[in-house]
């Protein structure tokens, strides 16, 4: 089981940290993708880290947004920072299954096994 936080109202250029917390297996197993949903619009995967600690970012979000893990805590974070009104989306963590690292296929979702309830992320212009 996932649990994301940390969403919230920011201004454009201001930063926020998710948390992914994760209960029932442990980060060392598995890669831990971070991914958003805005309204009207498909899911996007923004970023995701494996468990070599490798980390992946999809272009819009590259420079921006930094995502680490602390295993002795069985916890990803999504640092976001210059955020900006196009960041607006409802953010997911995802992890479990069968995806042990992140490889080229992660934006899609596919063989993450478990899902977080999503934490609403809101960039005022």
């Amino acid at each position: 089981q996932l649990q994301a936080s940390g969403g919230g109202l920011v201004q454009a250029g201001g930063s926020l940290r998710l948390t992914c917390a994760a209960s029932g297996f442990t980060f060392d197993d598995y890669a831990i993708g971070w991914f958003r949903l805005a309204p009207g619009k498909e899911r996007v995967g923004v970023s995701c880290i494996s468990n070599t600690d490798d980390t992946f970012y999809t272009d819009s979000v590259r420079g921006r947004f930094t995502i680490s893990s602390d295993k002795a805590k069985n916890t990803v974070y999504l640092q976001m920072d210059d955020l900006k009104p196009e960041d607006t989306a409802v953010y997911y963590c995802a992890g479990g299954g069968l995806r042990k690292y992140c490889g080229t296929a992660w934006g899609s979702g596919s063989d993450f096994g478990s899902w977080g309830q999503g934490t609403q992320v809101t960039v005022s212009s």
